[in-house]
């Protein structure tokens, strides 16, 4: 296309959206009430995946020995247990470090006098283990079958139940947010075909008359893709705007007002969230007037 041709077609697509400004806002208006409840969920999802990740850390597997068992066996089990395609952490807790563990936890404020009291006899000198975390826990079940098979180990002990919410809470959250996301993309097409279709019908005797003196069928059909693409990217820019402060606003609240969630919790940085989430909903801004302009075209215009 030359670039008077072109130029044209911007001019063009353009003054359809003036002409159909009811409309055109109201596509615009659609997509952006889109690409702003994707933000927000994406956002969500974002944060949540990095809770769960940090809360799989928290999920192990502890690996009990045979009593009476030597440090090489120790250290051959645990050479088996690396193999394993799915052990993300591992580490050896001692019978001395199980029973000061313990220690703490159980008697608080008497730590060390319990620890006096007990000096030279550890109560759980047969407490040695592996602790392990892993990358996936939805293989957690044919993994722990593993190590109760191996040769001088106990005991296997998990935390199913945990493992089974983590994985039923990730994929609740995930069709959820691709369910309403898909939902809401179908209705900013839609909106987007019915502005181009006024546009069409507003132009019709004039595209008539284009093809009359030789048109192509790209000339007449590309006022109505800048449209639509016009249409789009600015729906997509508006709602980065809001999430952008949205985010930015939750954050410092929640950070400032609930120490307990920031100790425990850290959300994902704006900057590395935005540096995703802004080509991401470019592009479907882009996208969704492209699709909506193209479909139309095809159906309407019999060029």
């Amino acid at each position: 296309m030359r670039i008077s041709s072109l130029l044209y077609s911007i001019r063009q697509g353009l003054k359809n959206i003036r002409r159909n400004m009811l409309f055109s806002l109201a596509s615009i208006g659609t997509i952006v009430s889109c690409l702003f409840l994707f933000g927000i969920f994406y956002c969500i999802i974002v944060n949540f995946k990095s809770a769960m990740n940090d809360l799989k850390n928290t999920v192990t597997i502890s690996v009990f020995f045979d009593k009476g068992i030597d440090d090489d066996k120790i250290k051959l089990i645990g050479e088996q247990i690396r193999l394993r395609d799915e052990v993300n952490t591992m580490d050896f807790i001692s019978a001395d470090e199980a029973w000061e563990e313990y220690a703490r936890k159980r008697y608080k404020d008497n730590y060390e006098a319990a620890m006096a009291s007990f000096a030279g006899d550890n109560p759980l000198k047969d407490s040695a283990s592996y602790e392990i975390t892993m990358k996936d826990l939805s293989n957690q079940a044919e993994f722990v079958n593993y190590l109760s098979s191996l040769d001088g180990v106990r005991k296997v002990s998990t935390s199913e139940v945990t493992a089974d919410g983590i994985q039923a809470l990730s994929s609740v959250v995930g069709y959820a947010s691709i369910g309403i996301i898909a939902i809401l993309l179908f209705v900013s097409i839609f909106l987007i075909s019915n502005t181009i279709t006024i546009g069409i019908t507003v132009r019709k005797e004039e595209i008539a008359i284009m093809k009359l003196i030789g048109a192509t069928n790209f000339f007449v059909r590309a006022p109505f893709i800048v449209e639509g693409v016009v249409i789009g990217l600015v729906g997509s820019l508006i709602p980065l705007a809001l999430v952008w402060l949205l985010y930015d606003h939750v954050v410092s609240y929640v950070v400032g007002r609930f120490n307990v969630i920031s100790n425990n919790f850290a959300f994902v940085p704006i900057k590395d969230m935005f540096a995703v989430l802004i080509p991401i909903s470019a592009a479907i801004g882009i996208g969704l007037g492209l699709i909506g302009s193209i479909l139309t075209t095809r159906k309407h215009l019999k060029v």
